[in-house]
Protein backbone atom coordinates (compact mmCIF):
# COMPACT_ATOMS: atom_id res chain seq x y z
CA UNK A 1 0.00 0.00 0.00
CA UNK A 2 2.78 2.34 0.91
CA UNK A 3 4.76 1.73 -2.12
CA UNK A 4 1.37 2.19 -4.12
CA UNK A 5 1.25 5.41 -2.45
CA UNK A 6 4.32 6.54 -3.11
CA UNK A 7 4.18 5.46 -6.99
CA UNK A 8 1.01 7.91 -7.62
CA UNK A 9 2.79 10.56 -5.78
CA UNK A 10 5.77 10.46 -7.82
CA UNK A 11 3.62 10.62 -10.93
CA UNK A 12 1.72 13.02 -9.63
CA UNK A 13 5.09 14.96 -9.61
CA UNK A 14 6.34 14.10 -12.86
CA UNK A 15 2.80 14.97 -14.26
CA UNK A 16 1.17 17.79 -12.15
CA UNK A 17 -1.32 19.23 -15.00
CA UNK A 18 -2.25 15.42 -15.67
CA UNK A 19 -3.12 14.98 -12.15
CA UNK A 20 -4.78 18.80 -11.79
CA UNK A 21 -7.22 17.52 -14.68
CA UNK A 22 -8.03 14.29 -13.11
CA UNK A 23 -8.84 16.33 -9.70
CA UNK A 24 -11.05 18.63 -11.69
CA UNK A 25 -13.03 15.22 -13.34
CA UNK A 26 -13.23 14.43 -9.69
CA UNK A 27 -15.03 17.45 -8.62
CA UNK A 28 -17.10 17.86 -11.26
CA UNK A 29 -18.43 13.87 -11.43
CA UNK A 30 -19.05 14.59 -7.65
CA UNK A 31 -20.62 18.25 -7.91
CA UNK A 32 -23.33 16.82 -10.30
CA UNK A 33 -24.03 13.44 -7.92
CA UNK A 34 -24.50 15.61 -5.18
CA UNK A 35 -26.51 18.13 -7.15
CA UNK A 36 -29.11 15.46 -8.48
CA UNK A 37 -29.03 13.24 -5.00
CA UNK A 38 -30.21 16.73 -3.37
CA UNK A 39 -32.68 17.29 -5.84
CA UNK A 40 -34.16 13.73 -5.75
CA UNK A 41 -34.18 14.17 -1.78
CA UNK A 42 -36.22 17.41 -2.32
CA UNK A 43 -38.89 16.00 -4.37
CA UNK A 44 -39.11 13.37 -1.62
CA UNK A 45 -39.82 16.02 0.81
CA UNK A 46 -41.39 18.83 -1.53
CA UNK A 47 -43.41 16.77 -4.07
CA UNK A 48 -43.77 20.61 -5.39
CA UNK A 49 -40.10 21.03 -5.57
CA UNK A 50 -38.54 22.47 -9.17
CA UNK A 51 -35.02 22.39 -9.54
CA UNK A 52 -33.25 24.74 -11.73
CA UNK A 53 -32.53 23.36 -15.88
CA UNK A 54 -30.22 20.68 -15.91
CA UNK A 55 -28.43 21.62 -18.68
CA UNK A 56 -27.89 25.40 -16.93
CA UNK A 57 -26.93 23.45 -13.85
CA UNK A 58 -24.75 20.98 -15.24
CA UNK A 59 -22.71 23.75 -16.85
CA UNK A 60 -22.35 26.02 -14.19
CA UNK A 61 -21.12 22.98 -12.17
CA UNK A 62 -18.76 22.32 -14.56
CA UNK A 63 -17.73 26.05 -14.67
CA UNK A 64 -16.97 25.84 -10.47
CA UNK A 65 -14.74 22.72 -10.92
CA UNK A 66 -13.46 22.14 -14.70
CA UNK A 67 -10.98 24.97 -14.41
CA UNK A 68 -9.37 23.79 -11.41
CA UNK A 69 -7.51 21.51 -14.42
CA UNK A 70 -5.33 24.75 -14.66
CA UNK A 71 -4.32 25.76 -10.97
CA UNK A 72 -0.91 25.74 -10.74
CA UNK A 73 -0.68 27.08 -14.34
CA UNK A 74 -2.96 29.90 -14.18
CA UNK A 75 -4.44 30.06 -10.64
CA UNK A 76 -5.41 33.62 -10.56
CA UNK A 77 -7.44 33.20 -13.84
CA UNK A 78 -8.93 29.20 -12.24
CA UNK A 79 -10.24 31.29 -8.84
CA UNK A 80 -11.44 34.10 -10.44
CA UNK A 81 -13.25 31.68 -13.15
CA UNK A 82 -14.77 29.44 -9.91
CA UNK A 83 -15.97 32.23 -8.14
CA UNK A 84 -17.49 33.78 -11.31
CA UNK A 85 -18.91 30.44 -12.09
CA UNK A 86 -20.38 29.85 -8.56
CA UNK A 87 -21.70 33.54 -8.09
CA UNK A 88 -23.92 32.40 -11.42
CA UNK A 89 -24.85 29.33 -10.44
CA UNK A 90 -26.28 30.13 -7.12
CA UNK A 91 -27.79 33.38 -7.61
CA UNK A 92 -28.82 33.07 -11.84
CA UNK A 93 -29.22 29.78 -12.32
CA UNK A 94 -30.21 28.51 -9.02
CA UNK A 95 -27.80 25.08 -8.22
CA UNK A 96 -28.74 24.16 -4.88
CA UNK A 97 -25.67 21.87 -4.12
CA UNK A 98 -23.49 23.65 -1.54
CA UNK A 99 -20.42 20.79 -0.78
CA UNK A 100 -18.43 19.69 -3.27
CA UNK A 101 -19.06 23.55 -5.00
CA UNK A 102 -17.59 25.04 -1.75
CA UNK A 103 -14.64 22.66 -1.71
CA UNK A 104 -13.83 23.92 -5.43
CA UNK A 105 -13.70 27.19 -4.05
CA UNK A 106 -11.66 26.43 -1.30
CA UNK A 107 -8.89 24.36 -3.66
CA UNK A 108 -8.84 27.49 -5.95
CA UNK A 109 -8.42 30.07 -2.76
CA UNK A 110 -5.38 27.47 -1.97
CA UNK A 111 -3.89 27.06 -5.53
CA UNK A 112 -3.77 31.02 -5.70
CA UNK A 113 -2.59 31.63 -2.23
CA UNK A 114 0.40 28.82 -2.90
CA UNK A 115 0.79 29.27 -6.88
CA UNK A 116 -0.15 32.78 -7.37
CA UNK A 117 2.65 35.71 -8.12
CA UNK A 118 3.26 37.96 -5.01
CA UNK A 119 2.45 40.96 -6.88
CA UNK A 120 -1.81 40.27 -7.37
CA UNK A 121 -2.30 37.54 -4.69
CA UNK A 122 -3.68 39.50 -1.99
CA UNK A 123 -5.65 41.67 -4.02
CA UNK A 124 -7.41 39.01 -6.18
CA UNK A 125 -8.05 36.75 -3.12
CA UNK A 126 -9.77 39.45 -0.67
CA UNK A 127 -11.99 39.74 -3.45
CA UNK A 128 -12.89 36.31 -4.43
CA UNK A 129 -12.88 35.61 -0.79
CA UNK A 130 -14.86 38.59 -0.14
CA UNK A 131 -17.80 37.57 -3.10
CA UNK A 132 -17.47 34.10 -2.01
CA UNK A 133 -18.69 34.69 1.79
CA UNK A 134 -20.71 37.86 0.51
CA UNK A 135 -22.96 35.47 -1.26
CA UNK A 136 -22.79 32.48 1.73
CA UNK A 137 -24.29 35.56 4.03
CA UNK A 138 -26.84 36.61 1.69
CA UNK A 139 -28.21 33.26 1.65
CA UNK A 140 -28.08 32.88 5.28
CA UNK A 141 -29.71 35.64 6.16
CA UNK A 142 -31.92 37.13 2.98
CA UNK A 143 -32.56 34.30 0.68
CA UNK A 144 -36.26 32.64 1.06
CA UNK A 145 -34.84 29.25 2.47
CA UNK A 146 -33.23 30.75 5.61
CA UNK A 147 -36.12 32.18 6.78
CA UNK A 148 -36.96 29.47 9.43
CA UNK A 149 -33.32 29.48 10.33
CA UNK A 150 -32.76 31.15 14.00
CA UNK A 151 -30.08 34.27 13.80
CA UNK A 152 -27.70 31.78 16.26
CA UNK A 153 -27.98 29.06 13.43
CA UNK A 154 -27.41 31.54 10.98
CA UNK A 155 -24.48 33.04 12.41
CA UNK A 156 -23.01 29.50 13.28
CA UNK A 157 -23.39 28.29 9.44
CA UNK A 158 -21.72 32.21 8.22
CA UNK A 159 -18.64 31.69 10.81
CA UNK A 160 -18.35 28.39 9.31
CA UNK A 161 -17.99 29.13 6.05
CA UNK A 162 -15.93 31.93 6.68
CA UNK A 163 -13.60 29.08 8.30
CA UNK A 164 -14.08 26.77 5.65
CA UNK A 165 -12.74 29.44 2.94
CA UNK A 166 -10.27 31.12 4.62
CA UNK A 167 -8.63 28.02 5.93
CA UNK A 168 -7.17 27.51 2.62
CA UNK A 169 -5.42 30.83 2.18
CA UNK A 170 -3.53 30.25 5.02
CA UNK A 171 -2.63 26.86 4.28
CA UNK A 172 -1.42 28.38 1.19
CA UNK A 173 0.37 30.83 2.62
CA UNK A 174 2.10 28.75 5.25
CA UNK A 175 3.49 25.89 2.64
CA UNK A 176 4.27 28.83 0.04
CA UNK A 177 6.05 30.54 3.04
CA UNK A 178 8.26 27.04 3.97
CA UNK A 179 8.92 26.35 0.75
CA UNK A 180 10.24 29.36 -0.52
CA UNK A 181 12.82 28.96 2.71
CA UNK A 182 13.81 25.53 2.06
CA UNK A 183 14.91 27.34 -1.73
CA UNK A 184 16.61 30.06 0.14
CA UNK A 185 18.29 27.20 2.73
CA UNK A 186 19.31 25.14 -0.43
CA UNK A 187 20.94 27.96 -2.34
CA UNK A 188 22.37 29.32 0.82
CA UNK A 189 23.59 25.35 0.84
CA UNK A 190 25.13 25.65 -2.49
CA UNK A 191 26.41 28.68 -2.35
CA UNK A 192 28.38 27.42 1.07
CA UNK A 193 29.23 24.38 -1.47
CA UNK A 194 30.85 26.70 -3.79
CA UNK A 195 32.95 28.52 -1.52
CA UNK A 196 34.31 25.72 0.29
CA UNK A 197 34.94 24.77 -3.23
CA UNK A 198 36.72 27.76 -4.02
CA UNK A 199 38.59 28.27 -0.80
CA UNK A 200 39.66 24.69 -1.19
CA UNK A 201 41.18 25.75 -4.97
CA UNK A 202 42.65 28.96 -3.03
CA UNK A 203 44.63 26.69 -0.47
CA UNK A 204 45.39 24.22 -3.12
CA UNK A 205 47.02 26.89 -5.44
CA UNK A 206 48.63 28.73 -2.23
CA UNK A 207 50.19 25.23 -0.94
CA UNK A 208 51.40 24.78 -4.47
CA UNK A 209 53.21 28.09 -4.82
CA UNK A 210 54.80 27.26 -1.62
CA UNK A 211 56.06 23.89 -2.50
CA UNK A 212 56.91 25.61 -5.79
CA UNK A 213 59.00 28.63 -3.89
CA UNK A 214 60.48 25.88 -1.44
CA UNK A 215 61.55 23.96 -4.63
CA UNK A 216 62.95 26.53 -6.58
CA UNK A 217 65.11 27.55 -3.18
CA UNK A 218 66.44 24.27 -2.67
CA UNK A 219 67.35 23.53 -6.17
CA UNK A 220 68.13 26.57 -8.13
CA UNK A 221 70.95 27.41 -4.51
CA UNK A 222 72.26 23.94 -4.54
CA UNK A 223 72.65 23.70 -8.35
CA UNK A 224 74.25 26.65 -9.00
CA UNK A 225 77.06 26.19 -6.21
CA UNK A 226 77.89 22.58 -8.36
CA UNK A 227 77.67 24.74 -11.60
CA UNK A 228 80.04 27.25 -9.98
CA UNK A 229 82.31 24.81 -8.48
CA UNK A 230 81.85 22.56 -11.68
CA UNK A 231 83.25 25.42 -13.73
CA UNK A 232 86.53 26.50 -11.37
CA UNK A 233 87.17 22.55 -10.79
CA UNK A 234 87.13 22.40 -15.00
CA UNK A 235 89.31 25.69 -15.20
CA UNK A 236 92.28 24.33 -12.73
CA UNK A 237 92.28 20.91 -12.86
CA UNK A 238 95.30 20.21 -14.81
CA UNK A 239 97.42 23.64 -13.18
CA UNK A 240 95.91 23.13 -9.69
CA UNK A 241 94.52 19.52 -9.45
CA UNK A 242 94.47 20.10 -5.34
CA UNK A 243 91.93 22.83 -6.13
CA UNK A 244 90.17 20.83 -8.63
CA UNK A 245 89.39 17.89 -5.97
CA UNK A 246 88.38 20.76 -3.25
CA UNK A 247 85.74 21.68 -6.03
CA UNK A 248 84.40 18.57 -6.91
CA UNK A 249 84.09 17.91 -2.88
CA UNK A 250 82.36 20.73 -2.56
CA UNK A 251 80.21 19.84 -5.40
CA UNK A 252 79.20 15.95 -3.80
CA UNK A 253 78.70 17.99 -0.57
CA UNK A 254 76.06 20.31 -2.27
CA UNK A 255 74.51 17.27 -3.90
CA UNK A 256 73.88 15.27 -0.90
CA UNK A 257 72.62 18.72 1.07
CA UNK A 258 70.43 19.19 -2.18
CA UNK A 259 69.22 15.18 -2.08
CA UNK A 260 68.92 15.77 1.55
CA UNK A 261 66.62 18.84 1.56
CA UNK A 262 64.41 17.74 -1.67
CA UNK A 263 64.12 13.98 0.33
CA UNK A 264 63.18 15.85 3.37
CA UNK A 265 60.24 18.24 1.41
CA UNK A 266 58.86 15.44 -0.74
CA UNK A 267 58.41 13.26 2.39
CA UNK A 268 56.76 15.90 4.51
CA UNK A 269 54.19 16.16 1.72
CA UNK A 270 54.10 12.02 1.51
CA UNK A 271 52.78 12.70 5.16
CA UNK A 272 50.79 15.50 4.80
CA UNK A 273 48.78 14.35 8.30
CA UNK A 274 51.69 13.68 9.94
CA UNK A 275 54.79 15.48 12.28
CA UNK A 276 57.58 16.25 9.78
CA UNK A 277 60.42 14.83 11.94
CA UNK A 278 63.58 14.90 9.46
CA UNK A 279 65.78 18.34 9.24
CA UNK A 280 64.42 21.62 10.48
CA UNK A 281 63.53 24.54 8.29
CA UNK A 282 66.78 26.53 8.09
CA UNK A 283 67.25 30.26 10.12
CA UNK A 284 69.49 32.89 10.47
CA UNK A 285 71.55 30.91 12.82
CA UNK A 286 72.75 29.01 9.52
CA UNK A 287 73.93 32.43 7.69
CA UNK A 288 77.10 31.81 8.34
CA UNK A 289 76.78 28.12 6.54
CA UNK A 290 75.13 29.79 4.15
CA UNK A 291 77.74 32.29 3.31
CA UNK A 292 80.97 29.78 3.58
CA UNK A 293 78.80 27.57 0.58
CA UNK A 294 78.31 30.76 -1.23
CA UNK A 295 81.81 31.89 -0.96
CA UNK A 296 83.21 28.41 -2.15
CA UNK A 297 83.77 29.72 -5.85
CA UNK A 298 84.68 32.69 -7.43
CA UNK A 299 82.83 35.34 -5.48
CA UNK A 300 83.65 36.71 -1.68
CA UNK A 301 81.12 37.38 0.40
CA UNK A 302 80.89 39.52 3.61
CA UNK A 303 77.69 38.86 6.19
CA UNK A 304 77.67 41.70 9.05
CA UNK A 305 74.78 41.64 11.50
CA UNK A 306 73.81 44.84 12.87
CA UNK A 307 71.68 45.43 16.21
CA UNK A 308 70.91 42.85 18.41
CA UNK A 309 70.03 39.41 17.20
CA UNK A 310 66.71 37.58 19.08
CA UNK A 311 64.19 35.25 18.53
CA UNK A 312 62.04 35.70 15.84
CA UNK A 313 59.44 33.63 14.70
CA UNK A 314 60.42 30.76 12.76
CA UNK A 315 58.28 31.16 9.22
CA UNK A 316 60.14 35.10 9.66
CA UNK A 317 63.36 32.95 10.12
CA UNK A 318 63.07 31.10 6.70
CA UNK A 319 61.63 33.39 4.68
CA UNK A 320 64.59 35.68 5.69
CA UNK A 321 67.25 32.57 4.66
CA UNK A 322 65.51 32.09 1.79
CA UNK A 323 65.64 35.51 0.87
CA UNK A 324 69.69 35.58 1.36
CA UNK A 325 69.97 32.34 0.06
CA UNK A 326 67.96 33.20 -3.54
CA UNK A 327 70.14 36.70 -3.53
CA UNK A 328 73.48 34.69 -3.76
CA UNK A 329 72.00 32.08 -6.13
CA UNK A 330 71.59 35.22 -8.66
CA UNK A 331 74.44 37.21 -7.49
CA UNK A 332 76.66 33.77 -8.48
CA UNK A 333 74.42 33.01 -11.75
CA UNK A 334 73.78 36.46 -13.34
CA UNK A 335 76.79 38.77 -12.13
CA UNK A 336 79.95 39.18 -12.90
CA UNK A 337 80.82 40.54 -9.63
CA UNK A 338 83.82 39.25 -7.23
CA UNK A 339 82.36 40.14 -3.86
CA UNK A 340 78.92 40.58 -2.24
CA UNK A 341 77.67 41.73 1.01
CA UNK A 342 75.23 40.17 3.14
CA UNK A 343 73.56 42.93 6.14
CA UNK A 344 71.13 41.81 8.42
CA UNK A 345 70.14 44.61 10.67
CA UNK A 346 67.57 44.05 13.89
CA UNK A 347 66.01 47.34 14.69
CA UNK A 348 62.84 48.17 17.09
CA UNK A 349 60.26 47.04 14.60
CA UNK A 350 61.33 45.50 11.86
CA UNK A 351 63.92 42.90 10.22
CA UNK A 352 65.90 43.87 7.10
CA UNK A 353 68.28 42.07 4.73
CA UNK A 354 70.26 43.58 2.16
CA UNK A 355 72.24 41.84 -0.15
CA UNK A 356 74.57 43.69 -2.80
CA UNK A 357 77.11 42.97 -5.34
CA UNK A 358 79.47 45.00 -7.50
CA UNK A 359 78.44 42.88 -10.73
CA UNK A 360 77.60 44.82 -13.64
CA UNK A 361 75.74 41.63 -15.33
CA UNK A 362 72.47 41.55 -14.12
CA UNK A 363 70.33 44.17 -15.63
CA UNK A 364 70.77 41.88 -18.66
CA UNK A 365 68.95 39.24 -17.07
CA UNK A 366 65.17 38.14 -18.77
CA UNK A 367 62.47 38.13 -16.33
CA UNK A 368 60.93 35.08 -17.41
CA UNK A 369 64.09 32.90 -16.98
CA UNK A 370 64.68 31.12 -13.53
CA UNK A 371 66.03 33.74 -11.77
CA UNK A 372 62.82 35.96 -12.27
CA UNK A 373 60.79 33.42 -10.67
CA UNK A 374 63.63 33.59 -8.12
CA UNK A 375 62.74 37.30 -7.61
CA UNK A 376 59.06 36.61 -7.58
CA UNK A 377 59.43 33.80 -4.50
CA UNK A 378 61.39 36.86 -3.06
CA UNK A 379 58.69 39.08 -2.99
CA UNK A 380 56.20 36.64 -1.93
CA UNK A 381 58.11 35.45 1.36
CA UNK A 382 58.61 39.60 1.91
CA UNK A 383 54.32 39.57 1.47
CA UNK A 384 54.08 36.85 3.51
CA UNK A 385 55.01 39.07 6.99
CA UNK A 386 53.45 42.20 5.16
CA UNK A 387 56.99 43.17 4.49
CA UNK A 388 58.39 44.39 1.23
CA UNK A 389 61.22 43.85 -1.18
CA UNK A 390 62.92 46.28 -3.24
CA UNK A 391 65.76 45.05 -5.71
CA UNK A 392 67.56 46.96 -8.53
CA UNK A 393 71.13 48.29 -9.89
CA UNK A 394 72.75 50.28 -7.50
CA UNK A 395 74.10 54.01 -8.85
CA UNK A 396 77.50 52.83 -7.89
CA UNK A 397 77.25 49.94 -10.13
CA UNK A 398 76.29 46.43 -9.57
CA UNK A 399 72.82 44.79 -7.92
CA UNK A 400 71.03 45.17 -4.33
CA UNK A 401 68.30 43.38 -2.89
CA UNK A 402 66.42 45.18 -0.11
CA UNK A 403 63.94 42.92 1.98
CA UNK A 404 62.14 44.43 5.44
CA UNK A 405 60.01 42.47 7.49
CA UNK A 406 57.82 43.97 10.22
CA UNK A 407 58.11 42.61 13.82
CA UNK A 408 54.86 42.54 14.83
CA UNK A 409 53.82 39.20 16.71
CA UNK A 410 57.11 38.10 15.20
CA UNK A 411 59.41 37.93 18.14
CA UNK A 412 58.93 35.06 19.81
Amino acid sequence: MKDLARRAQAMMRRHPTAADAALALLFATAALVSVEAFSDQMRHFDPNFDPPGRVVATLALLGMSLPLAWRRRAPFSVVVAVVVAFLVGRIVVGVTEASVTILAGSLAIYSAALHGRRRFRTLVLTLCLGALLGEVAREVFFAASAADLNPLAQSFILAFNVVVLSLPWVLGAVIRSLREHDRELADRAAELQREREENARQAVFAERVRIARELHDVVAHHVSVMGVQAGAARRVMERQPDKAAEALSSIEMSSRQAVLELDRLLGFLRRADEVDDLAPQPGLAQLGDLVAQAAQGELTVDLSIEGDPRPLSPTLEVSAYRVIQEALTNTRKHSDGATATVRVRYGPATLEVEILDNGTGRSERPMGSEAGHGLIGMRERATLHGGHLRTGPRPEGGFGVLATFPLNGSVL
